[in-house]
């Protein structure tokens, strides 16, 4: 399987490349731009990569269906990523397959810290339908980047997915694959009294199914098992307030724990 890593200006002009069999490194030896993009791509559609985009986070087993772009992150947008990332004149981006021992051993399949708005093509993937004035530090992407600071709010690492009060928020979470699951785990933001918490939420599941799961106010993880089921993905909805004098819930982080199908 032949992998390409490339860094494309704002005008899609292709400013550095690098290709190889199977696993491959890249060391771009220049400061980033504003418009510039990192694209990866292999040559098979529909398999499982690890891959790291930039040497401050982590390296993330995921799924990949056709050509992905990551828009490099500036000024507002850099609020939810950590303030050394993207920096300096110097660059380490790295994917390789994935072995069959990663791909079969049960694991957080929710884990994706390279999900964007833009992506279509990386899963697992996030959207909903509301954040928080459109901020960075309140995208649904943040749920999923691994983070579980959740005393504070609005900057790394402390990002969350902020539902700007909208009692019919929505959060979705795609695999882009079938999968099995067998639990999901919650991290509610506790900046109290800042914040306030969620009482309760339904999980729908892609399969038809329904999950109502009792909330408390804490920052720590508040896991849900439940027998094994075959999924595509999955809406955290009706997100039922606590009666306090905060209006401010909000998700710090889900992880779903399973396997592949």
């Amino acid at each position: 399987m032949q992998f390409t890593i490339e860094i494309i200006n704002g005008s899609d002009t292709v400013q550095f490349a690098r290709s190889g069999e199977d696993e491959l490194y890249a060391v771009y030896d220049k400061e980033y731009a504003e418009g510039d993009k990192i694209r990866i791509s292999c040559s098979e559609k529909n398999v499982f990569v690890m891959v790291k985009l930039d040497d401050c986070m982590d390296t993330a087993l995921v799924y990949i269906t056709g050509l992905f772009l990551l828009p490099v992150p500036f000024k507002e947008h850099k609020m939810s990523y950590n303030t050394k990332s993207f920096t300096g004149s110097r660059h380490y981006i790295y994917m390789r397959k994935a072995t069959e021992t990663e791909i079969k051993t049960p694991h957080n399949l929710a884990f994706n810290p390279y999900d964007c708005h833009e992506n279509k093509t990386l899963f697992p993937h996030t959207s909903a339908n509301v954040e928080t004035r459109g901020e960075s530090v309140f995208a649904s992407r943040n749920a999923v980047d691994g983070l579980i600071a959740n005393t504070f709010h609005g900057e790394w690492p402390y990002s969350s997915w902020g539902i700007n009060r909208e009692p019919a928020a929505e959060f979705h979470l795609d695999f882009g694959r079938s999968v099995v699951l067998y639990s999901v785990t919650l991290y509610l933001r506790a900046d109290f009294p800042h914040d306030s918490w969620w009482k309760s939420a339904d999980v729908f599941f892609s399969d038809g199914s329904t999950m109502t799961v009792s909330l408390c106010k804490t920052g720590s993880a508040q896991v849900f098992t439940f027998e094994p089921k075959t999924v595509t993905g999955l809406v955290l909805c009706h997100l039922i307030k606590a009666d306090d004098d905060s209006p401010f819930p909000a998700l710090t982080q889900i992880e779903a724990f399973g396997s592949e199908a």
